[in-house]
């Protein structure tokens, strides 16, 4: 496993696992304890537990104390800082897709370099005729 150590590499390796994102989209409904987050998983609780450490660790959610009950909440500031992240890098690439249709359009658009040139008339292989020559019996 590598080592995670700036706030978007850890936002983006907490994303790269469905059971987190699941356990984030149930949050952006409100929030819940690790026992309600584990309900809908075929896993144990302390995985789901496992998963919210991560969750934790990469400040996409936070826990408060409520009497005995540890509930969990979304956390939204890193997910902003991925998702401006995303639309930068898409705005670029869309611009670059842009200057290549561009470019293409124009190369179609220009007269291509390689037509035929007028027809020369072709030049007599040795031992045949020209043009106009008849042939002389041997």
């Amino acid at each position: 496993m590598t080592i995670v150590d700036d706030d978007l590499s850890r936002t983006f390796a907490a994303l790269a696992d469905p059971t987190r994102r699941a356990i984030l989209s149930r949050l952006a409904g409100g929030e819940a304890t690790v026992n309600q987050l584990a309900q809908p998983f075929a896993v144990t609780q302390q995985a789901i537990s496992k998963h919210v450490k991560i969750l934790e660790r990469a400040g996409l959610i936070s826990r408060s104390r409520a009497a005995q009950r540890r509930p969990c909440k979304l956390e939204t500031e890193h997910l902003d800082a991925a998702a401006e992240w995303i639309g930068r890098h898409r705005r670029m690439w869309e611009e670059r897709y842009d200057r290549l249709d561009e470019h293409l359009a124009a190369l179609r658009h220009q007269p291509s370099q390689h037509q035929p040139s007028e027809q020369r008339p072709s030049e007599p292989r040795p031992g045949q005729p020209g043009p106009g020559q008849q042939e002389r019996p041997i």
